[in-house]
């Protein structure tokens, strides 16, 4: 039997995960990619960076995307959840602080899921002072759905 999630069940899964699919339309063609992501509670965006190349190009096209991500111990036990927004890229010191708390709040979810630190915030840190900055953007959520499945076997 598949439930619906409630809202904060769905912000948990955003908050404590930070790998989801990305969907998004190039030439009138579904694509999806895995993506690492940061949830951003405060403003309900979700922030991304990525290199220039098909993804970005497609995305400037067509802003319409989605984010999946899930939570799955089994197949009877699972969570998943949809974010349906529309994409944003970001420029100059926007894009810059976007990336710094991107960082922090990967690091954070690594540090008290996986509970092991990382060393990837000097990479971030480093792109951030020398101007050699990734393209970073948001999702601006308009909407979210979740499912859950858990099943019981006696």
């Amino acid at each position: 039997m598949f439930i619906n999630l409630e809202d904060k069940e769905i912000k948990f899964i955003l908050e404590n995960n930070y790998i989801g699919y990305l969907g998004y339309i190039y030439r009138n063609r579904p694509y999806i990619v895995p993506i690492t992501y940061y949830f951003n509670k405060e403003n309900n965006t979700i922030t991304c960076y990525s290199g220039e190349g098909h993804k970005i190009n497609a995305m400037r096209k067509n802003n319409a995307v989605s984010l999946q991500v899930a939570s799955i111990n089994s197949i009877t036990n699972w969570k998943s959840v949809l974010v349906r927004g529309t994409f944003e890229q970001l420029f100059g010191s926007n894009a810059k602080a976007y990336l710094h708390k991107f960082s922090l709040g990967v690091k954070d979810v690594i540090m008290k899921q996986e509970h092991r630190t990382v060393n990837f915030i000097s990479e971030f840190s480093s792109k951030i002072y020398n101007d050699d900055i990734p393209t970073v953007f948001i999702i601006k959520i308009e909407e979210f759905t979740g499912k859950k499945r858990h099943t019981i076997h006696a």
